[in-house]
């Protein structure tokens, strides 16, 4: 990632964190809509789901200059989720939900250049995922 997306990211994410808990809600309702196979994977409060998921774009976006060290938290959180029952092509449903729903959250701030910042590093966290449920 260059520099100028990883700007873009923090800056971007500064602007979500106000409203994180209704951009997961979003997030979910738009998977939920893409695939509603994907519902019965989610057990319990998608509420405390969403913070989950908040927390950890949080911790990405922290890291987003040295995002090599969520190597191995990547790769055991890719080996997790394919214990839910994820399988690969779920990972782009996922890209593409978390995308519209930052597009609705930062509209009209969601520009072509900062959805190709969160597109990339939503890439990379995807990869690292896949490869980790890959070892298993």
């Amino acid at each position: 990632m260059t520099h100028r997306e990883r700007q873009l990211i923090r800056e971007s994410f500064r602007e979500i964190g106000k409203m994180a808990g209704p951009l997961s809600l979003l997030f979910y309702g738009r998977l939920f809509e893409l695939d509603p196979t994907l519902r019965p994977m989610f057990h319990g409060d998608i509420a405390r789901q969403g913070n989950k998921l908040m927390e950890m774009i949080g911790a990405v976006v922290d890291n987003v200059d040295r995002l090599e060290t969520l190597t191995p938290v990547l790769h055991a959180m890719g080996q997790r989720h394919a214990a839910y029952g994820v399988v690969p092509r779920h990972y782009e449903l996922v890209e593409n939900a978390l995308l519209w729903a930052l597009g609705q959250a930062l509209a009209p701030g969601f520009d072509n250049e900062t959805k190709a910042a969160w597109r990339s590093v939503i890439g990379t966290v995807s990869t690292g995922m896949k490869n980790g449920a890959a070892e298993l």
